[in-house]
């Protein structure tokens, strides 16, 4: 049984950062999603099993960076803190090439808080 652990979330101001991360059992291509109330669960970064390719959804380009360490611990860097960047903000693990497609990731953490507060 994969198991992800995600650590991080919490309260900012705007323009502030915050620095998610996620430890998984084993060594997957991984993705960050987000999910605001009333609202669908949506992608926000994803990163190869190796570290080489990164990708992420336009609203995050140039503020958010997505990394991981030589063992299978994966971050989400979050700069220049917006409001509507509120969310439950989860990590997720595929052993398939999808990217985007929540419906393509096969385990799921349990989610972490961020607020970010005019």
């Amino acid at each position: 049984q994969v198991q992800l652990v995600e650590a991080g979330g919490g309260l900012v101001q705007t323009g502030g950062s915050l620095r998610l991360s996620c430890t998984a059992s084993g060594r997957y291509r991984m993705g960050w999603f987000r999910q605001a109330p009333g609202k669908e669960r949506g992608f926000v970064a994803a990163i190869s099993k190796v570290g080489g390719s990164t990708y992420y959804a336009e609203s995050v380009k140039g503020r958010f960076t997505i990394s991981r360490d030589n063992a299978n611990t994966v971050y989400l860097q979050m700069n220049s803190l917006k409001p509507e960047d509120t969310a439950v903000y989860y990590c997720a693990a595929t052993v398939t090439m999808g990217i985007e497609l929540s419906v393509d990731y096969d385990y799921w953490g349990q989610g972490t808080q961020v607020t970010v507060s005019d």
